[in-house]
C-alpha cells in the first residue's frame, strides 16, 4: 500500500505547500490552506482509454477535420455554447443552489433521445431523479442513471455502456481511491476533473459537470478546475423571479459574451426567445426616471429597461448606487452632467437599477442612463415609445456605438417609434430601410433640449 504523506493546499487556489503558511503566495489570501493525506507514489498511474500512442507531428502534417457539433435540442444552450457540443469537450455549469443546474442537465439528457446519455448522480437517489423526469413531462429511452461516487466505478460503467453524452451531477461529489481526502477538497475535484478531461479527449465523449459555489458566488474548488475545462457556464437569478440568466465566462469553442434567459415554471425551464419583452416594464404608466436602452449582448440585440432615482442627500454625504451597472461609470457620467450640462448632482443621492436582473457592460446604455438621471431628476417622464443607444465621452459628446443597425432594427421590431443615436453612426447609415424616427445627436446638451423641450 502507498505511504501517506500530508500535504496542505489552497482552498482557494489549489497552490500546493510542504508546511503551513498563514498567506497563500499564489493567491494572496489569507489562512486558506488545509491539510490533506495524499498517497505518495501515485502519480503517473492515469490509466489511458485508447492504444493509440501520442507522438510529436508537424504542424502541417496534422490532418483537420470538421467534427460536427452535437445539438442539446434546447436552442438557448445552443447559442452559448457556440452551437451545440464539442465531441470530447467539457462544460462546467455553477450556480446557487436550487438556481436549475441539475434541472437544464437533466433536460438535456432527457431530449437527447437519439443519442445515449450516461447520467450520474452523486447528490439524488435514481428514484429521486425519476420525478424529476415525471415532473418535466420528459422520456428517453436511451438515458442511464446511476448513483455514484466513487470515480474508479464510473469509469467502469461508462466504457461497459459507452455513452455519447456523459453528466456529472456534481464533480465536487466525486472521489477517488487514489487520495485519501474526503470528496470536495481541493487535492479530489482537481484529480478527478482531470481524470474526466483525459477520458472525454481520449474517448471523444462531451462531459457536463455540475460545479457547486462558494458564498462570494465563485465556484468552489481550486481555480484549476476552470482552467481545466473547455467552457464555463454560470447560471444567475434570484429565488423570489421565474426569470434565469445563463451566462458564459469561458469558451474555447465560441463566445464569450453571449447569455441566454430561461424562465422556471412546474415543467422545468423554458426558454425565452424574446428577453426584450420581459426585460421592459408593460405598464401603461408614464414614469419618471426610465428609460429603454438599445444593446448588444454577444450577438443578440436586447431593449433593457434602466431605472433612476434622484433625490436629497438626507443624510449628508450623497450616495451613489448602481445594481447591474458600473459604479465608477455612473459616477463618470453624472460627473459629466455636473460639468457639461450645468445640472447641479453633487449634493443628491443617484441610484441606478437594470430592470431584469442582467448586468450590462455595454458603453451604448450611457445615453439612457443619462436619459433616466435627468428624468428623475426633473421629475419629467420619457415617452416610453423612445429609446437610446450612444455612449457619452467626458467632455459631454455622444459617440458612436457599434452594429446601429442590429440596435435600430431591434427597436422598430419591438414597436418603438423613436431612437436617439449618435450622430456621427448616420453617416454610414441607410435611414431609408427603417420605418422608426431617428434622431442624431452629438452632445449631452442636445438631448436634454430634444427630449424635455416641450416643458
Amino acid at each position: 500500500m502507498a505511504k501517506a504523506k500530508s500535504v496542505y493546499f489552497c482552498q482557494n487556489c489549489g497552490a500546493e505547500s510542504a508546511k503551513w503558511i498563514g498567506r497563500c503566495p499564489a493567491c494572496g489570501e489569507w489562512n486558506t490552506y488545509i491539510e490533506q493525506k495524499v498517497s505518495k507514489g501515485n502519480k503517473n498511474t492515469e490509466p489511458s482509454y485508447t492504444s493509440e500512442k501520442q507522438v510529436p507531428q508537424k504542424i502541417n502534417e496534422i490532418k483537420s477535420k470538421k467534427e460536427g457539433r452535437i445539438s442539446t435540442q434546447i436552442k438557448e444552450l445552443d447559442r452559448i455554447l457556440g452551437g451545440g457540443l464539442v465531441p470530447g469537450s467539457m462544460i462546467l455549469i455553477g450556480g446557487e443552489p436550487g438556481i436549475g443546474k441539475s434541472t437544464l442537465s437533466l433536460q438535456v439528457a432527457l431530449k437527447l433521445d437519439h443519442f445515449k446519455v450516461l447520467y450520474i448522480s452523486g447528490e439524488e437517489s435514481p428514484q429521486q431523479i425519476k420525478m424529476r423526469a415525471e415532473r418535466l413531462s420528459l422520456n428517453n429511452d436511451n438515458c442511464y442513471i446511476l448513483s455514484e461516487t466513487l470515480l474508479e466505478s464510473i469509469f467502469t460503467q461508462t466504457l461497459n455502456i459507452s455513452p455519447d453524452l456523459l453528466i456529472i451531477d456534481s464533480i465536487q461529489t466525486l472521489y477517488s481511491e487514489k487520495l485519501e481526502s474526503s470528496a470536495g477538497t481541493v487535492s479530489q475535484i482537481r484529480e478527478t476533473a482531470a481524470s474526466l478531461l483525459k477520458f472525454a479527449k481520449e474517448k471523444n465523449i462531451p462531459v457536463f459537470l455540475i460545479g457547486h459555489i462558494t458564498k462570494e458566488g465563485n465556484l468552489a474548488g481550486p481555480k484549476v478546475l476552470e482552467h481545466i475545462v473547455d467552457t464555463v457556464l454560470q447560471f444567475e437569478g434570484d429565488h423570489n423571479h421565474m426569470y434565469r440568466i445563463l451566462r458564459t465566462t469561458k469558451n474555447r469553442f465560441g463566445s464569450t459574451s453571449e447569455l441566454g434567459i430561461f424562465e422556471m415554471n412546474n415543467k422545468g425551464l423554458r426558454e425565452v426567445p424574446n428577453p426584450s419583452e420581459i426585460l421592459i416594464n408593460n405598464s401603461d404608466d408614464n414614469l419618471s426616471g426610465t428609460s429603454i436602452a438599445s444593446t448588444i449582448n454577444g450577438a443578440r440585440p436586447l431593449l433593457i429597461e434602466i431605472q433612476a432615482l434622484v433625490s436629497s442627500a438626507a443624510y449628508g454625504t450623497p450616495q451613489r448606487s448602481s445594481t447591474g451597472f458600473d459604479n465608477r461609470r455612473l459616477g463618470m457620467l453624472l460627473a459629466v452632467l455636473e460639468k457639461r450640462a450645468g445640472f447641479r448632482l453633487a449634493q443628491k443621492d443617484v441610484f441606478l437599477n437594470i430592470a431584469g436582473g442582467i448586468k450590462v457592460d455595454d458603453p451604448a446604455t450611457d445615453l439612457a442612463v443619462i436619459a433616466s438621471v435627468l428624468s428623475s431628476n426633473l421629475d419629467l417622464p420619457i415617452d416610453k415609445n423612445i429609446c437610446f443607444a450612444g455612449e457619452v465621452g467626458l467632455t459631454g459628446e455622444i459617440r458612436p456605438v457599434t452594429r446601429i443597425d442590429q440596435r435600430i432594427s431591434e427597436a422598430n421590431k419591438l414597436g418603438f417609434t423613436k431612437i436617439y443615436i449618435s450622430k456621427y453612426n448616420a453617416k454610414a447609415l441607410d435611414e431609408s430601410k427603417f420605418k422608426i424616427q431617428i434622431v442624431k445627436v452629438s452632445r449631452v446638451e442636445e438631448l436634454f433640449r430634444s427630449l424635455f423641450k416641450r416643458n
